[in-house]
């Protein structure tokens, strides 16, 4: 921290005034003593006895005078030394509170840049440390303020589009502009797709809000992963050979038990094979694997359909993304599914991530074999 002159004049002006004030003393204790060892002959004796005791030769080592002068020679530098490093804190002090005022005044990217010792310094740490705290939650809060505002954005265009569709379809059949009874059947067909469409989109952004919370709630039991890997490739065995797609599992050990909340894991594992029969176009195969590496389990989910574009890798997590709108639209995806997949792999403190090659698409899950819940 560098001083101003005015400052640094404070110090010499302080250091002046304090040898002054210490000489006088000094002054003063001296002639106070020197009248006493007067007016006091047994002391004054005394003393004359120790000089006569302490010589080397003709040389006097010392006298009471001398004494005195190293004594107040000793306790006036420590004085000294006191008093400005007294006040050379005060003006760091003063130092700190004008950098909290600027910092105050909107400079939110400005930190104290001092390097200070002892107290002062860690009061310069925690204020720094307070600061990045506080402009990380505004960030958060920013953040979580446009993710609403996108949420809402998002919703409204997505539901609109289909809302519009009916509402036309059953303007034509209202107004009368139709042929004939196949005509009325077609409207009403298109127009039952689009609502359940709407529904779909609906059902996913509830279970979205659900899994998203702040403090979810899970119901955490046993589960074979064996078992529940067998039961969901039993569950989609219809589906995938219409798509001419087959969906085998494998598990080791065969009895790994993990903990954690099923029917949230189910959902997980049921988002990740759907977008897989939906997306894995070409693709013969859907693989569900596990397997225990030290505490953790990890799961894989992968088709042998095309391969996901790297550009869209990083984005595939993002709430209402879609790789291929046209194609979204048609296999009737919002969007939200990977969004809730990851959600709830993070509630149950795993990672989830995504390989892609020409080969393979995988996504990878790593789950802890116990769940153990953590305090905020």
């Amino acid at each position: 921290m560098k001083l101003t002159g005015r400052e640094k004049s404070e110090l010499i002006g302080e250091g002046v005034i304090t040898v002054i004030l210490l000489l006088l003393l000094n002054l003063s204790i001296f002639v106070i003593l020197d009248s006493a060892l007067k007016n006091n002959p047994g002391l004054s004796s005394a003393v004359f006895m120790a000089k006569r005791s302490i010589h080397i030769g003709t040389y006097q080592l010392w006298s009471y005078q001398n004494l005195f002068i190293v004594l107040m020679g000793i306790a006036d530098v420590w004085v000294v030394y006191w008093r400005l490093e007294r006040r050379y804190k005060q003006m760091q002090l003063r130092h700190i509170i004008a950098e909290l005022h600027y910092i105050a005044d909107g400079h939110f990217d400005h930190r104290i840049p001092f390097n200070l010792k002892g107290d002062h310094q860690r009061v310069v740490d925690s204020v720094n440390a307070l600061v990045d705290s506080v402009i990380h939650s505004m960030d958060e809060e920013r953040a979580i303020k446009q993710s609403k505002d996108d949420l809402i954005t998002n919703v409204s265009h997505d539901i609109r589009t289909p809302l519009t569709s009916i509402m036309g379809y059953l303007r034509l059949i209202e107004d009368h502009q139709y042929k004939d009874e196949d005509d009325i059947l077609k409207y009403t067909h298109t127009a039952y797709l689009k609502s359940h469409q709407m529904k779909s989109l609906v059902d996913d952004l509830f279970e979205y809000t659900k899994v998203s919370q702040s403090d979810p709630h899970l119901e955490i039991n046993q589960i074979h992963v064996n078992s529940m890997l067998e039961q969901l490739a039993a569950s989609f065995e219809l589906e995938a050979s219409q798509k001419g797609m087959e969906i085998t599992s494998t598990c080791e050990p065969e009895n790994l038990v993990m903990t954690g909340d099923a029917e949230k894991l189910g959902r997980l594992f049921n988002n990740l094979i759907i977008n897989g029969l939906k997306y894995g176009f070409g693709g013969k195969n859907i693989f569900l694997n596990a397997h225990q590496i030290g505490d953790e389990v990890i799961f894989e989910v992968a088709n042998d359909g095309a391969k996901i574009p790297e550009s869209a890798q990083s984005q595939l997590f993002e709430r209402f993304y879609r790789v291929e709108s046209s194609r979204s639209k048609e296999t009737g995806g919002t969007g939200l599914g990977l969004a809730i997949a990851q959600s709830i792999v993070e509630m149950h403190h795993g990672t989830i991530d995504v390989h892609s090659t020409d080969e393979r698409t995988s996504f990878i899950i790593q789950l802890p074999l116990k769940y153990e819940a953590r305090t905020k």
